[in-house]
């Protein structure tokens, strides 16, 4: 169980770390899907550090053995960032992005409540 959840903590960070770099030198085209948004582009910076914080805290913690209670604070912040990206897209009516993100959603929660309870590192 302890194996499957480091993969599923590798592939968390792995997808949050791809998505922060994204948020912080976005494509030309994202650029443009951003400014259509009512956001200031330093909510996606902070969004985009956030997130690239949040991979490397699922990560690094638990394989150095250092401050391990951060997997648990960096899954549970994943938590709420990603629960306000679901929130956005249900408000803009992007039902595919809904599901991608409910799934996100639910598995960092599924991190942190195993990490918190279950197998903690």
């Amino acid at each position: 169980m302890n194996t499957a959840l480091w993969i599923l903590q590798v592939l968390l960070a792995a997808v949050f770390l791809a998505h922060g770099l994204m948020y912080l030198m976005p494509p030309a085209a994202i650029r443009k899907t951003m400014g259509e948004m009512p956001f200031p582009a330093g909510f996606f910076r902070f969004i985009g550090v956030a997130e690239i914080l949040a991979a490397f805290g699922l990560i690094l913690p638990g394989w150095t053995g250092i401050l391990p209670w951060l997997t648990l604070l960096a899954a549970s912040g994943l938590v709420i960032v990603v629960g306000g990206a679901v929130v956005l897209h249900l408000s803009r009516r992007e039902i595919s992005e809904v599901f991608v993100t409910a799934t996100l959603l639910v598995l960092a929660a599924l991190v942190a409540y195993m990490r918190w309870f279950v197998i903690p590192l």
